[in-house]
């Protein structure tokens, strides 16, 4: 049997006295797309870094296709790996942040190439081929040439997520990637996404973008106080708003195209 492409279990992470992450359970399937969605400070964000292990969980397990991320289990509780063995298993996670995080005096191909010579220690020709072919993936082949301050927001984005895809990783990690564009320039970014979640990549997705959750997700995960307070599939966690804390957080998103999800269901006579 095929294990999971993350399986998280009892999860918890601190801040001093303060809990943000309480204890998450949580398994991603290959080819599964799970989008995670809360209000502000609900613990999404610190969740995804922990899957990456950019945090350090302080209890609990992750494993990343069946190997422990980080710690396995002990005798008296847990051991924490060898790096050496961590960075292994992070080679097959790509992440994709909020700000884009280019290096200003490098083209896009530099900034893709550079990560994969840097990483993969590739030989520049080696390292410039893969990176154009994934700066096509993501629609750039034309701007190679460009620094990022002569892209559109967007496209840096783009370019930082076709130097994740160059590491070639089986599981894709996006932090609210769209939250730092102007809304023109989210469509773009999203289309890539939607492109990847059609190729069968396996993505977590910490997102506030409502309608993208629902028609891409197949599964959502809304976290509430470091809590997964509801999760299913992208309709019933969005058709059937039982949870009075999710209906009030959905509502808020209604410019997003979110009312069509949260409409209560007909009864049989209406």
């Amino acid at each position: 049997m095929t294990a999971p492409a993350i399986r998280l279990s009892g999860v918890c992470k601190n801040y001093g006295t303060h809990r943000a992450i309480d204890g998450v359970d949580l398994v991603v399937q290959p080819g599964e797309v799970a989008c995670l969605i809360g209000p502000s400070g609900s613990g999404k964000s610190t969740l995804l870094r922990c899957m990456a292990f950019l945090e350090e969980h302080d209890d609990g397990l992750i494993e990343i296709a069946g190997d422990p991320l980080g710690f396995a289990p002990g005798e008296n509780g847990r051991i924490r790996l060898p790096d050496r063995e961590i960075a292994r298993v992070r080679r097959s996670i790509g992440m994709v942040f909020q700000q884009f995080n280019l290096w200003p005096h490098r083209t896009a191909l530099g900034n893709v190439s550079e990560a994969l010579r840097f990483v993969l220690r590739l030989l520049r020709p080696a390292a410039e081929r893969r990176a154009m072919a994934y700066l096509d993936r993501v629609g750039l082949a034309d701007r190679a040439g460009h620094y990022p301050s002569q892209l559109s927001g967007g496209q840096q984005q783009r370019v930082a997520i076709a130097r994740a895809l160059a590491l070639e990783p089986r599981i894709m990690l996006f932090d609210e990637p769209t939250s730092s564009l102007d809304p023109e320039l989210t469509g773009e970014v999203l289309g890539v996404m939607r492109g990847l979640a059609a190729d069968g990549m396996t993505m977590v997705i910490v997102t506030h973008e409502i309608g993208f959750a629902a028609h891409v997700a197949q599964h959502v995960v809304f976290l509430e106080q470091g809590r997964i307070a509801l999760e299913g599939s992208a309709s019933a966690v969005f058709r059937r708003p039982w949870n009075p804390r999710l209906a009030r957080f959905l509502e808020t998103y209604l410019d997003r195209g979110a009312s069509m999800l949260i409409a209560p269901e007909q009864s049989d006579g209406a």
